[in-house]
């Protein structure tokens, strides 16, 4: 009988990187070598996704990276941040300085779990065990967000928070609700949620356009509303933007609507693309044949949290970041990233070239909301935020961007708004009016945010029916000839 033998496998294997460089992940916080800001130093083992996991925890922390310096080749992590916080100044506070080397000291660690949590569509804030999820994207309009706060108090659903950003006509929404019934328990009755999730398909389903120009809507976006089941691991605020990312990109917001496209000198929420000096947001694609890498360049304005989008988006679109450089000058970013396919492949056609600058363009411009930005802090109650968008509605304002949080007995919403004729918004009146509907005491704090008078740039301004089909008949008297 011939013997058989077979090849042997070391059982630590897996851990030679560490035995032979250390420690999978050392984290170094350096407030010496630079005169106005902390670098921080991360090598590891990689694995993709480490990058965002970086990025993510240091902008939890609302910390602005104003330089960035990325290699991965080889295996190997290496990172320098050159870093500040919320006031421009050095990290000095202990605390902070603690919880970066913790967190991204452990982040490689639970990378799978995060992973896994991803992929089963689990997001959750801190108290995920007593609250229920729902996530909702469709084609955005004017009061859209108000109709599903009021379609929420109407089912006595609590807003414990919520997140909605607004982008090239579509809508992303995430909703963590409680039943105002049972004393602000989580929602686990399947036949209510089915309830619920037919009556917000219903509101998201409605059109805003009459069926007099029905005959240009084109291409609708396809409307779900879904409710995740709780999880083990809690999420932080950063990972609620990273799935809003991903329900805008699920819907195809880089696309321009069909409908904007038949009025060309009309530009969708969100897509002005030029600061006060006249430079916008460019993004290219070069072809670097030494190492097969695609070179991905972004130049636009700056702002806080544009890595993380940037990142954000390559990674969930499945690319890899070899190499990358970040910097910023006087108000104006600098982005270059060498990235290839997860299949090692680099972005060889001009279709696939062009649909990575685009979503890259919209993950930009997602964020930046030029308007109104209203801050209110009132005693928190069941239909509070359907009031509060109700009297938008009523003052002919809508809104494009929401971050609500309940504090304690307090309901804390941060609301971007904007006028739907295009007008200046009046906030006299609007306050006038909050008050009168909404019982107890009230903080309100306007901050505008507008780069110019609408007045003078009514391309900037939200799509309405009035404008749209005033454009249209103004096209229409032009190519008229008069019959003598």
């Amino acid at each position: 009988m011939n013997q058989v033998c077979w090849p042997y496998f070391d059982p630590d294997f897996d851990n030679l990187p560490e035995r032979i460089n250390g420690p999978t992940c050392r984290v170094c916080i350096d407030n010496e070598s630079m005169e106005t800001c902390t670098v921080v130093k991360v090598d590891s083992v990689n694995k993709q996704g480490l990058l965002l996991e970086v990025v993510q925890i240091l902008t939890d922390l609302n910390l602005t990276i104003s330089k960035g310096y990325i290699s991965s080749d080889a295996g190997w992590f290496i990172d320098v941040f050159h870093v500040k916080d919320v006031h421009g100044n050095k990290l000095r506070d202990q605390n902070i300085i603690n919880a970066i080397q913790q967190a991204i000291g452990t982040a490689r660690g639970n990378r799978a779990k995060a992973k896994s949590t991803y992929s089963n569509k689990i997001y959750r804030p801190e108290y995920q065990n007593e609250h229920t999820a729902v996530e909702m994207t469709g084609k955005d309009r004017p009061g859209l967000f108000s109709e599903i706060s009021a379609a929420l108090a109407d089912l006595h659903c609590n807003i414990v928070e919520a997140h909605a950003w607004s982008h090239n006509d579509r809508l992303a929404c995430v909703a963590y609700i409680s039943d105002h019934e049972s004393s602000g328990t989580p929602i686990d009755d399947p036949d209510r949620l089915a309830t619920i999730e037919d009556h917000l398909s219903t509101v998201l389903r409605a059109t805003a356009i009459p069926s007099l120009i029905g005959s240009i809507q084109t291409n609708q976006q396809e409307v779900k509303a879904g409710f995740l089941e709780g999880s083990e691991e809690g999420t932080n605020m950063t990972n609620v933007e990273r799935r809003l990312h991903q329900l805008m990109l699920s819907v195809r917001d880089f696309e321009v609507p069909s409908v904007l496209s038949s009025f060309p000198t009309m530009k969708p929420t969100g897509s002005e693309d030029s600061d006060d000096e006249g430079r916008k947001t460019v993004v290219k694609i070069e072809r670097c044949d030494q190492k097969r890498y695609s070179i991905v360049n972004i130049e636009c304005k700056d702002r806080p949290r544009l890595m993380f989008d940037t990142v954000c988006t390559l990674t969930d679109m499945q690319y890899m970041i070899f190499h990358a450089s970040i910097s910023s000058d006087k108000g104006y970013a600098f982005q270059e990233y060498f990235i290839r396919h997860l299949d090692g492949c680099a972005l060889d056609t001009e279709s696939e070239k062009e649909r990575v600058i685009k979503c890259l363009e919209a993950a930009i411009e997602r964020r930046v909301c030029e308007g109104v930005r209203l801050e209110l802090c009132a005693d928190n109650r069941v239909g509070l935020l359907s009031d509060i968008t109700r009297v938008l509605r009523e003052n002919g304002l809508t809104v494009v961007r929401a971050d609500v949080a309940t504090q304690g007995e307090k309901a804390v919403n941060a609301l971007y708004v904007r006028d739907i004729s295009g007008n200046e918004v009046d906030m006299v009146t609007f306050a006038e009016s909050m008050k009168k509907e909404i019982m107890g005491p009230i903080a309100l704090q306007v901050k505008n945010e507008t780069k110019g008078s609408p007045s003078t740039s009514p391309e900037r301004s939200r799509l309405s029916l009035g404008d749209m089909l005033k454009s249209h008949l103004e096209r229409l008297s032009h190519n008229f000839i008069p019959i003598k």
